[in-house]
Protein backbone atom coordinates (compact mmCIF):
# COMPACT_ATOMS: atom_id res chain seq x y z
CA UNK A 1 0.00 0.00 0.00
CA UNK A 2 2.03 3.16 -0.96
CA UNK A 3 1.08 6.31 1.05
CA UNK A 4 -1.58 7.67 -0.60
CA UNK A 5 -3.64 4.77 -0.09
CA UNK A 6 -2.82 4.52 3.45
CA UNK A 7 -5.60 5.12 6.31
CA UNK A 8 -5.26 8.86 7.74
CA UNK A 9 -5.23 8.60 11.65
CA UNK A 10 -5.97 11.88 13.86
CA UNK A 11 -3.81 10.83 17.33
CA UNK A 12 -3.56 12.53 20.60
CA UNK A 13 -0.21 10.98 21.97
CA UNK A 14 2.47 12.12 24.72
CA UNK A 15 5.86 11.67 23.88
CA UNK A 16 6.97 9.51 26.03
CA UNK A 17 10.66 7.26 25.58
CA UNK A 18 7.85 4.08 24.60
CA UNK A 19 6.61 6.38 22.02
CA UNK A 20 9.27 8.29 20.80
CA UNK A 21 9.98 5.78 18.05
CA UNK A 22 6.70 5.82 16.94
CA UNK A 23 6.56 10.04 16.73
CA UNK A 24 9.89 9.82 15.40
CA UNK A 25 9.30 7.60 12.50
CA UNK A 26 11.38 5.06 13.75
CA UNK A 27 8.38 2.68 13.30
CA UNK A 28 6.45 3.00 10.60
CA UNK A 29 3.22 1.61 8.94
CA UNK A 30 2.22 0.51 5.44
CA UNK A 31 -1.57 0.30 6.72
CA UNK A 32 -2.08 3.98 8.38
CA UNK A 33 -0.80 7.36 7.93
CA UNK A 34 -0.79 9.02 11.57
CA UNK A 35 -1.36 12.23 12.34
CA UNK A 36 -0.22 13.71 15.62
CA UNK A 37 -1.72 16.47 17.34
CA UNK A 38 0.16 19.29 18.38
CA UNK A 39 -0.14 18.63 21.81
CA UNK A 40 2.58 19.13 24.34
CA UNK A 41 0.45 17.66 27.23
CA UNK A 42 -2.25 14.92 26.06
CA UNK A 43 -4.29 15.89 29.54
CA UNK A 44 -5.10 19.17 28.28
CA UNK A 45 -6.95 17.69 25.23
CA UNK A 46 -9.01 15.42 27.19
CA UNK A 47 -12.00 17.05 26.95
CA UNK A 48 -11.53 17.13 22.90
CA UNK A 49 -11.34 13.64 23.15
CA UNK A 50 -14.91 13.17 25.44
CA UNK A 51 -16.86 15.98 24.23
CA UNK A 52 -15.43 16.81 20.58
CA UNK A 53 -14.42 13.31 19.51
CA UNK A 54 -11.36 15.26 17.37
CA UNK A 55 -9.15 12.41 17.40
CA UNK A 56 -9.78 9.07 15.84
CA UNK A 57 -7.06 7.16 18.47
CA UNK A 58 -6.39 9.11 21.40
CA UNK A 59 -4.40 8.46 24.79
CA UNK A 60 -6.75 9.27 27.66
CA UNK A 61 -7.05 9.52 31.11
CA UNK A 62 -8.81 5.90 32.48
CA UNK A 63 -11.34 7.68 34.74
CA UNK A 64 -12.18 10.25 32.52
CA UNK A 65 -12.44 7.08 29.91
CA UNK A 66 -14.74 5.36 32.86
CA UNK A 67 -16.90 8.10 33.33
CA UNK A 68 -17.33 9.27 29.29
CA UNK A 69 -18.10 5.43 29.04
CA UNK A 70 -20.63 5.12 31.87
CA UNK A 71 -22.45 8.28 29.79
CA UNK A 72 -22.53 6.43 26.76
CA UNK A 73 -19.83 7.96 24.74
CA UNK A 74 -18.81 5.82 21.59
CA UNK A 75 -15.79 5.28 22.68
CA UNK A 76 -13.52 1.93 22.75
CA UNK A 77 -10.43 0.98 25.06
CA UNK A 78 -7.26 -0.16 23.88
CA UNK A 79 -5.44 -2.35 26.50
CA UNK A 80 -2.70 -0.08 25.79
CA UNK A 81 -1.04 1.72 29.43
CA UNK A 82 0.43 4.39 28.17
CA UNK A 83 1.31 5.73 31.96
CA UNK A 84 0.85 3.76 35.05
CA UNK A 85 2.36 5.27 38.30
CA UNK A 86 1.24 4.79 41.97
CA UNK A 87 -0.17 8.26 43.35
CA UNK A 88 0.91 8.36 46.63
CA UNK A 89 3.63 11.09 46.16
CA UNK A 90 0.84 13.85 44.47
CA UNK A 91 -0.45 14.46 47.70
CA UNK A 92 1.09 17.49 49.80
CA UNK A 93 0.71 19.78 52.52
CA UNK A 94 2.46 22.53 53.90
CA UNK A 95 5.00 21.63 57.04
CA UNK A 96 5.25 25.19 58.12
CA UNK A 97 1.62 25.08 59.38
CA UNK A 98 2.48 21.64 61.27
CA UNK A 99 2.36 18.12 60.82
CA UNK A 100 -0.61 16.39 59.12
CA UNK A 101 -1.16 12.75 58.46
CA UNK A 102 -3.59 10.73 55.78
CA UNK A 103 -5.85 10.38 58.95
CA UNK A 104 -6.22 14.11 60.10
CA UNK A 105 -7.92 15.00 56.54
CA UNK A 106 -11.69 14.53 57.39
CA UNK A 107 -12.96 18.01 57.48
CA UNK A 108 -9.90 19.51 56.12
CA UNK A 109 -9.74 21.79 52.97
CA UNK A 110 -8.35 20.18 49.73
CA UNK A 111 -7.36 21.62 46.40
CA UNK A 112 -6.85 20.03 43.29
CA UNK A 113 -6.75 20.64 39.34
CA UNK A 114 -10.33 19.20 39.50
CA UNK A 115 -12.61 16.50 41.02
CA UNK A 116 -13.06 14.35 38.56
CA UNK A 117 -9.04 13.87 37.46
CA UNK A 118 -7.07 10.34 37.26
CA UNK A 119 -4.71 11.76 40.12
CA UNK A 120 -7.11 12.79 42.33
CA UNK A 121 -9.43 10.00 41.91
CA UNK A 122 -6.57 7.34 42.86
CA UNK A 123 -5.55 9.84 46.03
CA UNK A 124 -8.95 9.77 47.63
CA UNK A 125 -9.98 6.16 46.57
CA UNK A 126 -6.38 5.29 48.58
CA UNK A 127 -7.26 7.91 51.52
CA UNK A 128 -11.00 6.55 51.90
CA UNK A 129 -10.65 2.84 51.78
CA UNK A 130 -7.24 3.07 53.52
CA UNK A 131 -7.70 5.62 56.20
CA UNK A 132 -11.17 6.14 56.75
CA UNK A 133 -11.44 9.92 54.70
CA UNK A 134 -15.01 10.56 54.30
CA UNK A 135 -15.09 12.06 51.46
CA UNK A 136 -18.40 14.29 52.33
CA UNK A 137 -16.96 16.14 54.78
CA UNK A 138 -14.03 17.78 53.19
CA UNK A 139 -13.94 21.06 51.20
CA UNK A 140 -12.46 20.44 47.96
CA UNK A 141 -11.26 23.74 45.87
CA UNK A 142 -11.05 23.06 42.00
CA UNK A 143 -9.67 25.45 39.10
CA UNK A 144 -11.09 23.41 35.99
CA UNK A 145 -14.77 21.78 35.14
CA UNK A 146 -14.66 18.19 34.75
CA UNK A 147 -13.72 16.64 31.33
CA UNK A 148 -16.63 15.06 30.96
CA UNK A 149 -19.54 17.48 30.69
CA UNK A 150 -22.42 15.79 32.10
CA UNK A 151 -20.55 14.72 35.24
CA UNK A 152 -21.62 17.55 38.24
CA UNK A 153 -19.13 18.05 41.02
CA UNK A 154 -20.41 16.95 44.67
CA UNK A 155 -22.29 20.17 46.47
CA UNK A 156 -18.67 19.96 48.63
CA UNK A 157 -16.82 21.22 45.66
CA UNK A 158 -16.26 24.58 44.93
CA UNK A 159 -14.28 26.64 42.34
CA UNK A 160 -10.87 28.73 43.25
CA UNK A 161 -11.68 32.49 43.19
CA UNK A 162 -10.54 33.96 39.99
CA UNK A 163 -6.49 34.64 40.10
CA UNK A 164 -5.64 32.17 42.14
CA UNK A 165 -3.20 29.62 42.08
CA UNK A 166 -3.01 25.89 43.92
CA UNK A 167 0.41 25.78 45.14
CA UNK A 168 0.12 29.41 46.83
CA UNK A 169 -3.53 28.71 48.40
CA UNK A 170 -1.29 25.96 50.25
CA UNK A 171 1.31 27.92 51.10
CA UNK A 172 -0.91 30.73 52.49
CA UNK A 173 -3.19 28.41 54.44
CA UNK A 174 -6.13 28.51 52.26
CA UNK A 175 -6.30 25.13 51.91
CA UNK A 176 -4.59 22.04 54.31
CA UNK A 177 -3.67 19.71 51.45
CA UNK A 178 -3.16 19.57 47.54
CA UNK A 179 -3.50 17.02 45.32
CA UNK A 180 -0.85 17.70 42.56
CA UNK A 181 0.17 16.11 39.49
CA UNK A 182 4.04 16.22 39.16
CA UNK A 183 4.96 15.82 42.78
CA UNK A 184 6.14 17.42 45.73
CA UNK A 185 7.80 20.82 45.00
CA UNK A 186 11.05 22.60 45.59
CA UNK A 187 9.89 24.49 48.58
CA UNK A 188 11.09 23.22 51.18
CA UNK A 189 8.25 23.84 53.37
CA UNK A 190 6.40 21.28 51.13
CA UNK A 191 6.09 18.12 51.98
CA UNK A 192 4.24 14.60 50.90
CA UNK A 193 1.25 13.63 52.85
CA UNK A 194 2.62 10.32 53.16
CA UNK A 195 6.12 10.35 54.88
CA UNK A 196 7.44 7.55 52.92
CA UNK A 197 5.77 7.23 49.75
CA UNK A 198 7.10 4.41 47.84
CA UNK A 199 6.47 2.20 51.42
CA UNK A 200 3.40 3.12 51.17
CA UNK A 201 2.89 2.59 47.14
CA UNK A 202 4.08 -1.17 48.01
CA UNK A 203 1.42 -1.55 50.75
CA UNK A 204 -0.85 -0.85 48.42
CA UNK A 205 0.44 -2.91 45.94
CA UNK A 206 0.63 -5.68 48.08
CA UNK A 207 -2.75 -5.68 49.43
CA UNK A 208 -4.67 -4.93 46.03
CA UNK A 209 -2.19 -6.86 43.73
CA UNK A 210 -2.52 -3.78 41.01
CA UNK A 211 -1.18 -0.69 39.54
CA UNK A 212 -2.95 3.06 39.59
CA UNK A 213 -3.56 3.74 36.03
CA UNK A 214 -3.29 6.99 34.39
CA UNK A 215 -3.38 6.85 30.89
CA UNK A 216 -4.56 4.30 28.27
CA UNK A 217 -5.69 4.49 24.70
CA UNK A 218 -8.86 4.63 22.90
CA UNK A 219 -10.69 4.54 19.92
CA UNK A 220 -14.09 5.68 17.90
CA UNK A 221 -16.40 3.06 17.65
CA UNK A 222 -16.73 4.69 14.29
CA UNK A 223 -12.88 3.85 13.21
CA UNK A 224 -13.53 0.14 15.02
CA UNK A 225 -16.95 -0.11 12.78
CA UNK A 226 -14.91 0.70 9.19
CA UNK A 227 -11.57 -0.01 9.79
CA UNK A 228 -10.95 -2.39 12.67
CA UNK A 229 -7.59 -2.99 10.75
CA UNK A 230 -6.42 0.17 11.56
CA UNK A 231 -6.88 -0.24 15.27
CA UNK A 232 -5.16 -3.49 15.02
CA UNK A 233 -2.27 -1.70 13.63
CA UNK A 234 -2.42 1.13 15.85
CA UNK A 235 -1.70 -1.19 18.67
CA UNK A 236 1.28 -3.02 16.75
CA UNK A 237 2.73 0.04 16.20
CA UNK A 238 2.50 1.15 19.88
CA UNK A 239 3.80 -2.08 20.47
CA UNK A 240 6.46 -2.00 18.57
CA UNK A 241 7.69 1.58 19.81
CA UNK A 242 7.70 0.29 23.42
CA UNK A 243 10.31 -2.65 21.84
CA UNK A 244 12.89 -0.12 20.42
CA UNK A 245 12.72 1.87 23.90
CA UNK A 246 13.38 -1.27 25.88
CA UNK A 247 16.47 -3.00 23.67
CA UNK A 248 18.07 0.88 24.60
CA UNK A 249 17.92 0.43 27.90
CA UNK A 250 14.38 2.09 28.58
CA UNK A 251 12.49 1.56 32.04
CA UNK A 252 10.18 -1.37 32.20
CA UNK A 253 7.25 -0.41 31.38
CA UNK A 254 3.08 -1.37 32.42
CA UNK A 255 1.93 -4.16 30.64
CA UNK A 256 -0.05 -4.07 27.46
CA UNK A 257 -3.00 -6.86 27.10
CA UNK A 258 -6.58 -7.08 28.83
CA UNK A 259 -6.04 -9.79 31.23
CA UNK A 260 -2.59 -8.02 32.37
CA UNK A 261 -4.61 -5.18 32.99
CA UNK A 262 -7.80 -6.89 34.43
CA UNK A 263 -7.32 -6.02 37.93
CA UNK A 264 -5.81 -2.42 37.50
CA UNK A 265 -9.51 -1.58 35.89
CA UNK A 266 -11.20 -3.28 38.42
CA UNK A 267 -9.94 -1.40 40.86
CA UNK A 268 -10.47 1.77 39.14
CA UNK A 269 -13.44 1.01 38.18
CA UNK A 270 -14.67 -0.12 41.98
CA UNK A 271 -12.85 3.75 42.96
CA UNK A 272 -15.27 4.98 40.39
CA UNK A 273 -18.52 3.70 42.00
CA UNK A 274 -17.28 4.39 45.60
CA UNK A 275 -16.76 8.00 44.38
CA UNK A 276 -20.34 8.31 42.62
CA UNK A 277 -18.26 9.28 39.25
CA UNK A 278 -20.36 6.77 37.46
CA UNK A 279 -24.03 5.94 38.69
CA UNK A 280 -23.57 2.10 37.78
CA UNK A 281 -20.20 -0.69 37.86
CA UNK A 282 -18.96 -1.17 34.43
CA UNK A 283 -17.57 -4.79 34.00
CA UNK A 284 -13.85 -4.87 32.35
CA UNK A 285 -14.86 -6.47 29.30
CA UNK A 286 -17.63 -3.89 27.96
CA UNK A 287 -15.12 -1.33 28.00
CA UNK A 288 -13.75 -3.49 24.99
CA UNK A 289 -14.99 -4.74 21.69
CA UNK A 290 -13.98 -7.93 19.95
CA UNK A 291 -11.65 -6.23 17.90
CA UNK A 292 -9.56 -4.81 20.87
CA UNK A 293 -10.17 -7.14 23.32
CA UNK A 294 -7.72 -9.83 21.92
CA UNK A 295 -5.14 -7.36 21.04
CA UNK A 296 -1.98 -8.20 23.27
CA UNK A 297 -3.56 -11.87 24.14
Amino acid sequence: MNASQRIPLHMLLGNYPSTQALKDGTVRSDLVELEFADVPRPNNAFKRVVRDFEFDVAELAIITFLMAKARGKPLVLLPAVMIGRFQHPYILYNAERGTLSPYELNGRRIGLRSYSVTTATWVRGILQSDYGLDLASVEWTTFEEPHVAEFVDPPNVHRAPAGKELMQMLLDGEIDAAIVGDGAKSDPRIKTLFADPAAEAQAWHSRNQAIQINHMVVAKQSLLDTHPEAVREVFRLLEESRRVAASSGGKAEPAFGLEANRRNIEVAIDYCVRQNLIDRRLSVDELFDDVTRVLGA
